[in-house]
């Protein structure tokens, strides 16, 4: 799963990625200070790991990873060449989803390109980028094929309708994804690496006090803007995180019963990741390591092993499986065979959240 990291400049998207992978990464107060892509994956936290751990005893636990990237902060008007352009836009072309960041805290030391804090107004001026930078592709691409598809070239059909639909949404200021569209359109925009068709989170980025504090009118301002739009909204302070991860897990844990808080804003948002994306978790136990692997709800067996390496999807002949309800009834595999609690399951088999598999394969 990659998921790329998006927003105006100084909003915060450095602080965030600093946080979650705990890279060092250049911070300026001022903007364009990221200028080429940060790249890093983060470890989905997961307590069933350590539990299925205990009772088979592995000798290496590998978590599922998500791989963000952080790009150059877009302004107004980077469709025509302001700041920085808006060429970096590629660089996330390819990714599952979007997280962008809003700038609600306030600090007069840190630079806001637009001179005063206004989270939805940021939010509009980036999304009409996008919009921009996608209506460039759809346009170019539709010029190609239209010629060919009006003399005769029927299989066409679907990607020239596609496309015109697109630009006439794109024209209107909009993003495809909130439209209503045919599973065959929504086919050719992803094969075009379009973004106003990924699934979006928004991190309002705001100051410790307000963590803890009452709501400021730009996150009431915030939360209004997103729950008519329908975007997932979680308010995140980016620089606090930044400064978390690198506490153990027993100052975490002590600093943040003080604050009064649960989880890591970190935490959350990698959640909100999973549900957006509609993701599960399964894991494999072979050669004594334990791994778990993250898979869109949804996907067979030989799919699932697929993730694992093409050979398996290929040559899959079975699965083994047990579900983590199952495991943590029993005190290892070899009491959970004895039981029945592992069952073979062939092509067809769903795989489940919470699975752990043993693919039989054959090269």
């Amino acid at each position: 799963m990659e998921i790329g990291i998006i927003g105006l400049p100084n909003a915060g998207k450095s602080t965030l990625f600093k946080a979650l992978t705990g890279n060092e990464v250049h911070i300026e107060a001022f903007p364009f200070s990221t200028v080429n892509p940060n790249i890093g994956v983060v470890a989905v936290p997961d307590e069933r790991l350590k539990l299925i751990a205990d009772v088979i005893k592995p000798d290496k636990v590998i978590p599922a990873f998500i791989k963000f990237y952080d790009i150059a902060g877009l302004v107004k008007g980077a469709s025509k060449g302001e700041g920085l352009g808006n060429k970096f836009l590629s660089e996330i072309r390819a990714t599952s989803g979007i997280v962008e960041v809003v700038r609600c805290f306030r600090d007069e030391s840190v630079a806001h390109v637009e001179g005063n804090i206004d989270p939805v107004r940021d939010i509009e001026i980036v999304h009409l980028e996008i919009i921009m930078s996608d209506l460039e592709i759809v346009e170019r691409n539709l010029e190609k094929i239209s010629h060919a598809y009006k003399s005769g070239k029927k299989e066409l059909k679907h990607e020239y309708e596609a496309l015109t639909f697109a630009k006439e949404v794109l024209n209107k200021g909009k993003w495809l994804r909130d439209e209503k569209l045919r599973n065959e359109w929504i086919n050719v925009y992803k094969n075009y690496n379009l973004l106003t068709i990924k699934p979006l989170i928004i991190v309002g980025n705001i100051g410790e006090d307000e963590l803890i504090g009452e709501e400021t009118e730009e996150m009431k301002k915030l939360k209004e803007f997103t729950k008519l739009k329908g975007y997932p909204l979680i308010f995140i302070s980016c620089k606090l995180e930044a400064e978390i991860v690198n506490m153990d897990e027993k100052e975490k844990k002590e600093f943040l019963s003080d604050i009064g808080l649960k989880e890591t804003g970190l935490e959350k948002l990698i959640k909100e990741s999973y549900k957006l994306l509609d993701l599960i978790t399964f894991f494999t136990y072979a050669n004594n390591i334990l791994q778990a692997w993250a898979i869109k709800r949804g996907t067979l067996a030989p799919q699932a092993a697929g993730k694992i390496h093409s050979d398996m999807e290929k040559g899959f002949i079975k699965a083994e499986v047990i579900n983590f309800e199952d495991i943590k009834r029993v005190n290892s595999l070899h009491q959970a065979r004895e039981k029945g609690l592992i069952k073979i399951e062939g092509r067809e088999y769903e795989v489940q959240d919470g699975d752990i598999i043993y693919f039989k394969f054959n090269v």
